[in-house]
Order: structure tokens, then C-alpha cells, then sequence
């Protein structure tokens, strides 16, 4: 797992482009929220796509069991005859 991100912009070395320091300060601070954005995202696609592989099949069983009109049981549904 990565090591967390810091909101303190790392410091330039000498003879870099001379601009304003709240420039700078808001780049690095938009860096680090895009940073964290596309990590949350990841992380968010990859619950996801657990929570859907995992889930189907028992969302599947669940409807059977309360939509059908003869209420079968779980031992019917999970029968294969």
C-alpha cells in the first residue's frame, strides 16, 4: 500500500521558474485533491466490483423468495431438481 500523501508541498530546488508562492502552494494543493480522486475512485470501482461478484447470486435468491407468488423456500431454490 502506498505511504499516505502529505498537503505540504515538496520543496523546488534552486533555479527553477520564479513564480508566486500562492501559486505554487494552489497547484500543489490541486495535485494532491486530484491525486487523492483518482485513488478514491480506484478504490471505490474495485469495492464495487467485489460487491457485485459477490452479491448477485444471493440478490438473485432474495427476489425469488419474496416476489414469487408461492413463497417457495430456501431449500427449493437452492435445490437444483
Amino acid at each position: 500500500m502506498a505511504s499516505r500523501p502529505s498537503l505540504k508541498p515538496k520543496p523546488r530546488g534552486k533555479g527553477g521558474k520564479r513564480g508566486s508562492a500562492a501559486a505554487d502552494d494552489e497547484q500543489s494543493t490541486m495535485a494532491v485533491a486530484v491525486r487523492h480522486a483518482k485513488e478514491w475512485s480506484t478504490l471505490t470501482m474495485k469495492a464495487a466490483k467485489v460487491a457485485a461478484h459477490w452479491g448477485f447470486i444471493p440478490l438473485i435468491i432474495v427476489v425469488g423468495m419474496t416476489s414469487g407468488d408461492p413463497k417457495p423456500s430456501l431449500f427449493s431454490l437452492l435445490s437444483p431438481v
